[in-house]
């Protein structure tokens, strides 16, 4: 058995094969746009009116709203798993989003699996989602054991571990019982699309699955004892297109996950294209908007950023244009933008900005005096960089946030 720093790599990185990777946007397809198509195999629940009107919900990042109405669906249906797992996958967005864990630049490249990450988290919530996944799991456990072959409870049960994995992986960093369900949720996904090819969606995870394991290089694997494990990112992006392609619940999804794959690839541009043609798609979706200027800051296009940063901010000054948005994001990503501009002084202004907004988690908080101390360093202003050091310490003295900032109180940051 893998222990310690090693351990935990390698069991975040095969937790994130079946993790759906939904949890870095909380998005899916949209019933504006939606269309029957019956050559694919769902759950016909995923047709229902009532449901399509929460997910519209949803969609606009009014969990609430959302929330209230999965809460009638699940009454209505009080014995179908899948009804619980809409309120599950709802009650989880909601709460990723409120630690500002649905920013994708924080999974776009491996310091999310190595780094330390601190998040405020609430047991009421914990226990609810955990509730709501065993519930869930639990229906669709009883559903299978009367009718075996019953494809749609397969597909909840894949999903509802999916997500409960989810939470052990981000908030609670719980990697071993998090790969535990996430390869659940793989294996259940696989055997469903092994007897009916035609359920979509659940491609998704499984493609999510075969890119990662196809990405890792093969001493990696040896070293873990997967060499015999298979896993193709060509497949992978396969059953990802398709998904994206026809999936009723996972078309969105599926599209977020190819964009984020592509990112870490560095094919910025084919990222771009997809998430302009989302926002497009949902103009009063925050997070849209927002990894549309995060892509074009990765791909060097720092002006073009700056721009849409700025225009995002602008257009969150309209009541209801963006509904909850975390605005401490934007500002984060303007603040990084600027500084690789060398606009010391604005780059400032952002985080500080970043860093007064009421929703800013504690970590995000940190991690913008953080930066505005080392851009007060680049600055030759060793005096302002030092009480920004100063916060970050005293924000949290036990983080890896206060650990750097304890360094450059010694020694100035230099780039």
């Amino acid at each position: 058995m893998l222990r310690g720093k090693h351990g935990r790599q390698v069991a975040l990185r095969c937790a994130c094969v079946a993790l759906p990777v939904a949890l870095l946007l909380a998005l899916a397809t949209s019933s504006s746009a939606y269309t029957v198509d019956l050559a694919v195999h769902t759950d016909p629940l995923n047709y229902d009116r009532e449901v399509r009107e929460a997910y519209q919900h949803f969609y606009n990042l009014d969990y609430d709203g959302a929330l209230t109405r999965f809460e009638q669906v699940r009454a209505a249906h009080p014995a179908d798993p899948i009804a619980a797992a809409y309120v599950l996958n709802c009650v989880l967005f909601r709460e990723l989003y409120r630690l500002d864990l649905l920013d994708t630049t924080f999974y776009a490249n491996d310091g999310f699996l190595t780094g330390k990450h601190t998040v405020a988290e609430d047991p009421a919530v914990r226990d609810q989602i955990n509730g709501l996944a065993d519930q869930a799991i639990q229906l669709a456990d009883d559903e299978l054991k009367a009718h075996p072959d019953d494809s749609d409870a397969l597909f909840a049960r894949g999903w509802a571990r999916s997500l409960k994995a989810t939470y052990l992986a981000m908030v609670e960093r719980g990697f071993g019982a998090g790969l535990h369900l996430a390869l659940q949720a793989r294996s259940d996904h696989e055997h469903l699309l092994q007897k009916d090819p035609q359920y979509v969606d659940a491609k998704m995870v499984v493609g999510v699955y075969q890119y990662v394991v196809g990405s890792l290089p093969f001493a990696f694997k040896m070293l873990i004892g997967f060499a015999r494990m298979g896993g193709s990112k060509a497949k992978g992006m396969e059953l990802l297109h398709d998904s994206a392609a026809h999936g009723v619940i996972t078309s969105v999804e599926s599209r977020t996950c190819i964009a984020l794959f592509l990112r870490r690839e560095g094919q910025y541009k084919e990222a771009v294209a997809i998430v302009q043609s989302q926002a497009k798609e949902y103009p009063r979706d925050f997070l849209f908007a927002l990894e549309e200027a995060n892509l074009l800051k990765d791909d060097g296009q720092g002006r073009a950023a700056i721009d849409a940063y700025r225009k995002l901010l602008n257009e969150a000054k309209t009541p209801g244009h963006y509904p909850n948005p975390h605005l401490e994001l934007a500002y984060f990503g303007l603040g990084d933008t600027l500084r690789g501009q060398k606009m010391y002084p604005e780059a400032v202004r952002a985080y500080q900005f970043a860093t007064q907004q009421p929703t800013v988690s504690p970590e995000l908080k940190r991690r913008c005096l953080l930066a505005a101390g080392q851009v007060y360093d680049l600055m030759n202003l060793h005096d302002k960089a030092r009480g920004e050091y100063l916060a970050v310490v005293a924000a949290g003295p036990d983080t890896s946030q206060a650990e750097q900032a304890r360094k450059y109180m010694r020694t100035a940051f230099a780039q």
